[in-house]
């Protein structure tokens, strides 16, 4: 196994674990302490490691412009996915969230001229309608025109456009200069921002009795995003963009086995049948991108 299809898999298990925290961490101390502890669980593991990088982003114009996009769009996208699992049904929100990648393949493509085979462009759009298939809990969910009525639709909609221009960017980022600045960066900025916002609405001075009170959750939805972050950002510097993106997003299936597995929930035809071309494209996928 290629070590893109290696961190590809971390990825996807390290946000499809996450999601489940995040959820639980937003409605407990809301979203932007949620990404408060995000940005600063990242910032202070990874710091020792990225000194050496510090001036060649700084003081190259073009790499610290390029970051500081990367960054605002990251956390504009960022707070629509969180508002979106927040307010919506888990069901109606992910499928949406999931156009995020045919939307990352279009821009890899586009952009970057990756080149897809037939075959590999054929399991990526499998791929994406395996995943649809396979968390739409009811045939009716599967009718996207009837999706924007629900409760955190719109805001789902937008944080995949968002979150596809950030895998994009953060794929790029990651090959021009480093996976771990890159990511670094990011958590930085998320971390300082959401703190300037906390300090500004006078919400800092319960931040301490929060992490008391939620160390559980809040470490672990911190800990799994990053480690996803940072497993997807080394696969792109190792694979495409596309390929890495197809593997890693099936983490929205994740979810769909753990409330089979975990929670005992029923699933219907539609969905198993998805879950079987998911993880039959994966396979196939990562066999002929090694």
């Amino acid at each position: 196994m290629s070590l893109g299809i290696l961190f590809s898999l971390i990825a996807l298990f390290g946000w499809g674990l996450a999601d489940f925290y995040i959820q639980k961490t937003t409605r407990v101390v809301g979203i932007w302490k949620s990404l408060f502890f995000v940005g600063l669980c990242g910032l202070i593991f990874l710091s020792p490691f990225v000194l050496k990088e510090i001036p060649a982003i700084i003081f190259q114009p073009a790499n610290l412009y390029l970051f500081l996009v990367l960054s605002m769009v990251s956390l504009a996208a960022t707070l629509f996915d969180f508002e979106a699992l927040k307010e919506g049904k888990i069901a109606i929100v992910e499928p949406i969230i999931g156009l995020e990648l045919p939307i990352t393949v279009g821009l890899s493509v586009a952009i970057l001229a990756e080149k897809l085979s037939f075959l590999q462009a054929f399991l990526i759009l499998l791929t994406f309608l395996g995943i649809i298939f396979a968390i739409a809990k009811e045939k009716n969910y599967l009718k996207y025109h009837r999706r924007i009525f629900e409760k955190g639709a719109i805001m789902a909609g937008v944080g995949a456009v968002g979150m596809a221009l950030t895998n994009f960017l953060v794929g790029y980022a990651s090959q021009e200069v480093s996976a771990l600045a890159t990511i670094w960066f990011i958590l930085s900025i998320l971390c300082i921002v959401s703190f300037i916002y906390l300090l500004a609405t006078k919400q800092a001075r319960t931040l301490i009795n929060d992490l008391r009170q939620n160390s559980e959750i809040i470490f672990a939805q911190s800990f799994l995003n990053n480690a996803g972050w940072l497993a997807f950002a080394f696969a792109t510097t190792y694979t495409s963009i596309s390929i890495a993106t197809t593997i890693s997003e099936s983490y929205i299936v994740l979810g769909v086995l753990l409330g089979f597995f975990i929670n005992k929930e029923k699933l219907r035809l539609h969905q198993l049948a998805g879950i079987v071309v998911v993880i039959g494209s994966i396979i196939i996928l990562s066999s002929i991108s090694n």
